[in-house]
């Protein structure tokens, strides 16, 4: 491990553009964060990065997930398929950030920090996006990232054991009674860069893995997700159904948006073409600034 505590995934290759620092663009902060493992945080952080890369943006991102690093993983696995195969394809900056090992809290609090803020302040000067995978669990590294999201992103399976995460509702009326401990972290980090920055932070929370079949569960989830998102403010995006393929596409470090590239063995369907499409209602419903009236390219 870097004596810094950055860790970084080699990304050079023969074809490697330089990035070149873009003084006159804002760059957006995206963190995907959700306290409960098992999400699927790294999937739509690296979908949405392939995405808003292939709209033309430049995107950096940062690995928090001390223990799993599926994102870094993920990237890694993506380098050696283009390695063998030949194929270019879009490839963000990453930059793994570790927890310190000081045993005195505060002196670990502040390694980390400066390691968090290093991170983005590199990936800042050459990228129009930075995305950040939070971990599944509250750490102090992942509340410091809470704290400079731009977009908020909480992936949330469509059921009520991860609803629990958000809020207490009332099992008959599904009504809220009190929001839950991930909620009120979020309110505390809002708070926190209101007043520090005097910016807001776009929370959305997206359900994910959703079953395409319409249960009655499914119904009452989204309800009282309707109900919660107009008592602690946040807004509700399509998630992303369900799919075996999202786990197939892992090994090779692929993503739905390059199916269609040389090299992939795995035939192009309906569904695939139905699963771009909820990537494409999310990156809309997003409503990031930059991509005003763009084109969504993929």
């Amino acid at each position: 491990m870097p004596a810094d505590g950055f860790g970084s995934v080699t990304t050079s290759r023969d074809d490697a553009v330089t990035l070149q620092p873009s003084p006159d663009r804002d760059c957006r902060v995206l963190v995907v964060g959700n306290e409960k493992g098992g999400a699927g945080k790294s999937t739509v952080a690296m979908h949405l990065s392939v995405a808003l890369m292939r709209m033309g943006q430049r995107v950096g991102v940062i690995d928090l997930d001390v223990r799993q690093r599926t994102l870094t993983r993920y990237l890694e696995n993506r380098l050696r398929w283009m390695q063998s195969t030949g194929s270019k394809l879009p490839m963000p900056e990453i930059i793994r950030v570790d927890a310190s090992t000081d045993r005195d809290l505060d002196t670990a609090e502040r390694e980390e920090t400066d390691r968090l803020m290093g991170a983005v302040e590199r990936l800042r000067a050459v990228s129009d996006y930075i995305i950040i995978d939070a971990p599944g669990g509250d750490t102090f590294l992942s509340r410091s990232a809470h704290t400079i999201a731009d977009t908020l992103i909480t992936p949330l399976n469509d059921s009520f054991v991860d609803f629990d995460l958000l809020g207490d509702v009332n099992p008959q009326t599904l009504e809220v009674i009190r929001p839950s401990f991930y909620s009120e972290m979020v309110w505390n980090c809002r708070k926190k860069k209101a007043q520090t920055s005097r910016k807001p932070i776009d929370w959305v929370v997206m359900r994910n893995r959703v079953s395409p079949l319409e249960a009655r569960n499914k119904q009452k989830v989204g309800e009282a997700l309707n109900n919660l998102s107009k008592r602690i403010g946040f807004r509700l995006a399509p998630g992303l159904s369900e799919r075996v393929i999202y786990r197939e596409l892992f090994p090779a470090g692929l993503t739905l948006l390059d199916l269609t590239e040389r090299g992939s063995n795995v035939a192009f369907t309906m569904s695939h073409v139905a699963a771009r499409q909820e990537l494409r209602d999310l990156v809309i419903l997003l409503q990031l600034p930059a991509l005003a009236g763009a084109e969504i390219s993929f």
